[in-house]
């Protein structure tokens, strides 16, 4: 194989492992899914991790944008995570509608 045929057979490699990769952790799962108990403190456990992450990753957003948002004034990106945090506990923790009301809120406030 030539160097160019090599060059260009990685990205079709790479597509290749990642789907083996991705496949193989979803067959992996549905294997293991009957024997996951919910209320397992590993369980609540790696929710928690979980929320634990999301909410950092939102409070970054809010006070260390990159790109784009961070010409939108701190004021503005606060509101609008206040407004998607209320409608998530108000709509019984709808994640989809918290996070739409946020989008909403801050495409508004940030055109204004």
């Amino acid at each position: 194989m030539t160097d160019i045929a090599a060059i260009e057979m990685t990205p079709v490699l790479a597509v290749l492992i990642a789907a083996v990769a991705t496949y193989a952790s979803r067959f992996i799962g549905v294997l293991f899914s009957g024997r996951i108990r919910v209320e397992d403190p590993v369980f609540e456990w790696v929710t928690a991790v979980a929320y634990a992450l999301l909410a950092g990753l939102v409070v970054r957003m809010i006070l260390i944008p990159i790109g784009t948002l961070e010409s939108v004034d701190v004021t503005v990106r606060a509101g609008a995570g206040l407004v998607a945090l209320v409608v998530f506990f108000v709509t019984r923790r709808n994640l989809l509608l918290g996070v739409l009301a946020g989008v909403l809120t801050l495409t508004a406030l940030a055109s204004i």
